[in-house]
């Protein structure tokens, strides 16, 4: 994943969690996830896995092609 990329959709989830008036901890319960590690992706601290991409776009309650759609 390039930093450029990495960058995107740290900005697309903090973006996507304000929209539903979540937390970084909020986020990080529904999805089933240490409540830190929504954090470390939007700092860029953490590279996300697909299955943990998978559980935040549950968490969110859209499908996981829409939070990796960054032709915004």
């Amino acid at each position: 994943m390039s930093n450029n990329i990495q960058i995107i959709f740290a900005k697309k989830l903090q973006q996507l969690r304000k929209d539903k008036g979540l937390s970084q901890e909020d986020l990080a319960l529904l999805c089933g996830i240490d409540r830190t590690y929504i954090g470390r992706i939007e700092r860029l601290e953490r590279k996300p896995t697909i299955v943990i991409l998978d559980k935040i776009a549950n968490g969110l309650g859209i499908k996981l092609k829409d939070l990796l759609d960054f032709d915004d």
